[in-house]
């Protein structure tokens, strides 16, 4: 049975916003102090930190997996709680706190002290990026789907900043001072954020329609002729659950080492380079969807991002490790939005919630899968996370095997039926 999508008339948007270009610039704002600063700043200093405050690489690894065990902690207070990402007072307490935690960093050398701030501050990324994301995909549904793709932006140019601060503070202080910088960066980004509009509270014509939608999706789900979508939803879940383990394993030690066999600011400079070119990629990966089918894109989405990732391990030197920063950047966030967006279309129950805590559960995995390896390097890690990203790639591929593309995606956005445009805003902005 074809299920058509119901799309709202830009008339009938609740609360849009008179300019969409200033609600994008917000929002990537606090994309960019959330999770580009606050969840990957760590990545340029942990070299610093290992270098001036004794860090060991096993406790470098500690302090990540705290970091995304805090952020999976803050995603299921906004699955558990939906009423959060409608809090304004919530957005600014958690840039507030996420701030604070990156200044307290050097007021410390103790293990535990440091895992307790990474944790609280993963626990406020996850905040500001649920309040975030569903301000988008609330305010921006009418407008074209590269709007909230360049709003995502704002996480690759969170790590370009963060990167290129912490580039131009090495050569004349310490890991403490990188730690300060990155502080004041996110303490601009979250006043650009401050007046951000969360999602606005559902009106009881928004009550009904989700009601009408939720009995149009029952009797889709009941229609003997429709395809049972789970065994695709389980290659899905698959893929990018580990997917969330290679990715962060890269995304945690790719500075550390590329310093370690190109001694200098090459290892920085790469991780700028990673930020600028996760900036389009949201938006460009939507774009494609228009010509490919999503499991062909995350297929091809995930070898490359393989091949990034086992470069500098393989082959070391400046071109190996630029080309690793362009092909990782361009597609870590790009793999999200079209697993997500996947999910969406294959009507999976709580498609979403579901690839999000795989994700997430993965990303706490993989700094400690590769721990026992850090005493040999990180080129070791490297190819233990390329080589994961190429079995998410195999579960991809198995995924392609007879894809329903025919399904299209319900919403409860209006009483309006028309044929289902290719990609939709939700679509391209359903990510990390």
């Amino acid at each position: 049975m074809s299920v058509r999508t119901l799309r709202a008339s830009p008339a009938g948007s609740v609360g849009a916003p008179h300019s969409p270009w200033r609600h994008v610039a917000q929002a990537a704002a606090a994309l960019a102090a959330g999770m580009g600063v606050g969840r990957f700043v760590y990545t340029p200093i942990l070299p610093l930190m290992h270098a001036g405050a004794g860090l060991s690489a096993g406790a470098g690894a500690n302090l990540a997996t705290a970091n995304y065990l805090g952020y999976l902690l803050g995603a299921l207070v906004g699955i558990l709680a939906p009423a959060v990402v409608r809090s304004r007072s919530l957005l600014r307490a958690s840039l507030v706190v996420l701030t604070a935690t990156l200044a307290a960093m050097p007021a410390t050398h103790d293990t535990v002290v440091w895992c307790a701030l990474r944790l609280l501050a993963g626990v406020a990324s996850a905040l500001i990026f649920v309040i975030a994301v569903s301000s988008l995909l609330s305010h921006l549904r009418e407008y074209p789907a590269h709007l909230p793709g360049w709003a995502f932006g704002g996480v690759g140019a969170g790590i370009a900043l963060s990167g290129l601060l912490v580039l131009l503070v090495r050569p004349v202080a310490d890991w403490r001072a990188a730690w300060w910088a990155s502080a004041a960066l996110a303490a601009v980004l979250a006043v650009a954020s401050w007046r951000l509009r969360p999602e606005a509270p559902p009106t009881t014509t928004q009550a009904d329609q989700a009601t009408k939608t939720t009995t149009v999706t029952a009797a889709a789900a009941d229609d003997s002729r429709g395809p049972r979508t789970h065994r695709w939803f389980t290659a899905l879940f698959a893929s990018y659950t580990l997917e969330g383990i290679g990715y962060i394993i890269a995304g945690t030690f790719l500075v550390a080492a590329i310093e370690q066999s190109s001694p200098g600011p090459l290892g920085g400079g790469a991780w700028v380079l990673v930020g600028l070119a996760a900036v389009p990629s949201s938006a460009l990966w939507a774009r494609l969807g228009r010509r490919w089918s999503r499991p062909d894109l995350l297929l091809a989405a995930l070898v490359v991002q393989a091949v990034g990732i086992a470069l500098p391990a393989l082959t070391g030197g400046a071109p190996a490790a630029l080309v690793s920063a362009v092909l990782f950047g361009a597609t870590f966030i790009g793999v999200s939005t079209l697993a997500l967006a996947t999910g969406a279309h294959l009507e999976f129950p709580r498609s979403v919630a579901l690839l999000t805590a795989g994700y997430s559960v993965g990303q706490i995995l993989g700094p400690l899968v590769v721990a026992p390896l850090l005493h040999h390097g990180y080129q070791q890690a490297l190819i233990l996370a390329a080589s994961v990203v190429l079995v998410a790639a195999v579960a991809a591929a198995v995924l392609r095997i007879g894809f329903p593309h025919h399904m299209v995606v319900v919403r409860a956005t209006a009483p309006v039926r028309q044929p289902a445009p290719t990609e939709s805003a939700a679509d391209a902005g359903s990510h990390r």
